[in-house]
């Protein structure tokens, strides 16, 4: 019980092996993906908490630098692009990738630890194979830091740990990752655990205000941009729009602010696909958003190597910006056109 919230029913959810892996461990590696959000910086955050409050310490690592936009969250400056030198790890935690390869170079740098080391993924990309002994893969979790929430109450670890700093972790994934429990993968689960997080200090509001209704000048010039380019199919069931590497420099943005672009985009009534196409120097990243009962994003952006969720998932596609565009839109056209409403 936290804070009054009963998560009693759902803690079950939680492996015997994670749990086993995570008692055992005294000097913990937590890894985020590339390109981090809310949410994976939120579970490496979450992770290292718990790990604290047990005795143990842990090194937080992400092949980029958390962007501004999360300097709110306590901690976030823990981060570092590699290992620390020296220390004997007992255990790797690798959260919300949905493949290994997401948490970039750093895992090529230092392939001989990542695979010497026990492992524990937790995870809720449906992409995720789960193939570990200790992979906890759920699809259904609205969050990976919503996981971690479930872990903390199973490992007896107060959601008020770190002064709020635990809640604040967490509920700052959750956020991102639902946006503001607008999305459809909101679940009665999720509210009870975002309601036990309230409860054990997360400030709500501030954290939807900082993730989604606070932009500085320089990344509402570069949505201005982007929506000026928004395009569509015929029929209206496909809409898309193109982040060029232009568009970062001419105002002054960085990658990070691009955002919340493809939620706007995914606004349009009539489509069933949104996709926003980023420019790259060797590739095209694109990320897609689909409508409930329609397209499932996976199917798309599957066809291309990538992965994610149902309704929002992204790839990178291995072609220049036209030809991407060219062979992504052809495959959108096409499912969005076998969508009977």
């Amino acid at each position: 019980m936290s804070a009054g919230f009963d998560l009693s029913p759902w803690t079950d959810a939680v492996p015997a092996a994670v749990l086993g892996r995570i008692r055992a461990a005294r000097t913990v590696l937590a890894v985020s993906h590339e390109n981090p959000d809310a949410d994976t910086l939120g579970a490496g955050l979450g992770i290292a908490l718990i790990v604290a409050a047990r005795g143990g310490r842990t090194t937080l690592i992400c092949q980029d630098s958390p962007p501004e936009l999360y300097g709110f969250m306590p901690g976030i400056e823990a981060f570092r692009t590699d290992p620390e030198p020296g220390l004997d790890y007992d255990l790797l935690v690798v959260s919300d990738c949905g493949t290994l390869d997401r948490v970039g170079d750093v895992g090529v740098r230092h392939a001989e630890l990542f695979e010497r080391l026990p492992r524990v993924v937790i995870d809720h990309h449906v992409s995720n194979s789960g193939a570990g002994d200790a992979d906890w893969i759920d699809p259904a979790s609205a969050a990976t830091c919503e996981m971690v929430t479930l872990l903390a109450e199973r490992l007896d670890v107060p959601l008020t740990t770190g002064e709020g700093a635990l809640a604040t972790a967490l509920m700052s994934g959750i956020v991102m990752d639902t946006a503001t429990f607008a999305h459809p993968n909101s679940t009665p689960r999720t509210l009870a655990v975002a309601a036990a997080l309230v409860g054990a200090g997360a400030p709500l509001s501030e954290i939807s205000r900082r993730l989604y209704r606070s932009k500085p000048d320089v990344q509402l010039r570069l949505f201005g941009r982007v929506l000026d380019r928004l395009a569509s199919s015929e029929d209206g069931r496909v809409v898309w729009s193109t982040l060029l590497a232009a568009d970062l420099a001419t105002t002054g943005a960085a990658t990070a602010h691009s955002e919340g672009i493809i939620d706007l985009l995914s606004q349009a009534d009539r489509a069933e696909v949104a996709i926003l196409f980023k420019e790259h120097e060797h590739d095209t990243r694109i990320s897609v958003r689909t409508k409930p009962g329609g397209v499932d994003a996976t199917v798309l952006t599957g066809y291309f190597g990538g992965g994610g969720h149902a309704r929002a998932a992204g790839a990178t596609v291995p072609l220049k910006l036209e030809e991407a565009r060219t062979a992504v839109l052809a495959r959108a056209r096409a499912l969005a056109a076998a969508v009977a409403r």
